[in-house]
């Protein structure tokens, strides 16, 4: 059991509380809720009864039948990955810069364009938590739903608003201090976006061709945008092991192109 420090700083896994399940010896994870009378399914033997991690503490190690496991406190990015989807994941690589070039910090007004399955509005969430708000929308009433339950379930829902939206209209919410848009035609929605953002504000436009960024970028200029840039990450993983440390032979290459831009006021 969990002891008074690990209570106190809140360390202690609770009823609720969504842990990730990790096996060491071939890096396999399950995200499970902490609930009682559950059962978590495992691939190394019977399933594991979860009662006794209740009040247990992060790092707890785990033992099965044909291994070992870790109680861990699930990362954002574990979030982002275990997320129920029916449209395309945004990779953890691509997350982090947006919010650093956006500048999107607890207390932050955000608007996001293109819900999806709702992962970058978890990842926006947590980082607006407690005092600011997420404002996202999409044209899709199935994917506005999968993603209220996906952010109900990680309970960030205090934080996030979910509007349905046809292409071009306009937002009832202004001064936003940061726009990520997540569309095909992201071109089409300078303008109306522009409106409702504060002077000085980022805009992010995530699209996967060389065409859509050469076309968003321009658009951008012509509706009077600074710092217009575009990028491109890569993350190649290094395997690191005594004497024989060297990459591995798949990496995470192309997923999205990222283009930002500045808001001026005229």
């Amino acid at each position: 059991m969990a002891d008074a420090n690990d209570l106190a700083s809140g360390n202690a896994i609770r009823e609720g509380d969504f842990v990730l399940l990790w096996f060491d010896e071939d890096d396999v994870s399950y995200l499970v809720e902490a609930r009682p009378g559950k059962k978590a399914a495992i691939h190394r033997g019977r399933p594991l009864e979860v009662d006794s991690w209740i009040g247990a503490p992060y790092g707890t190690k785990v033992e099965c039948a044909h291994g070992t496991g870790y109680l861990l406190k699930p990362s954002t990015e574990d979030l982002m990955f275990k997320n129920s989807r029916e449209s395309g994941v945004i990779y953890p690589k691509d997350a982090g810069l947006i919010l650093i070039r956006a500048g999107i910090s607890a207390g932050k007004k955000v608007l996001e364009v293109g819900t999806g399955s709702g992962t970058l509005t978890g990842a926006l969430a947590r980082a607006v938590a407690p005092d600011g708000r997420v404002f996202t929308h999409d044209r899709r009433d199935d994917f506005l739903e999968l993603a209220r339950k996906n952010i109900r379930r990680f309970g960030l829902q205090d934080y996030v608003e979910f509007r349905r939206r046809e292409p071009q209209e306009a937002f009832p919410e202004k001064d936003f201090d940061a726009v990520i848009l997540d569309i095909p035609t992201p071109w089409e929605e300078v303008d109306v976006v522009k409106e409702a953002m504060k002077g000085s504000a980022a805009l992010i436009s995530l699209n996967p061709t060389f065409n859509q960024i050469e076309r968003m970028a321009e658009a951008l200029r012509r509706a009077g945008f600074i710092r217009v840039e575009a990028c491109e990450l890569l993350e190649r993983p290094i395997l690191a092991r005594e004497g024989k440390t060297r990459p591995v032979q798949r990496m995470v290459s192309h997923t999205e192109f990222i283009v930002s831009a500045v808001k001026v006021n005229s």
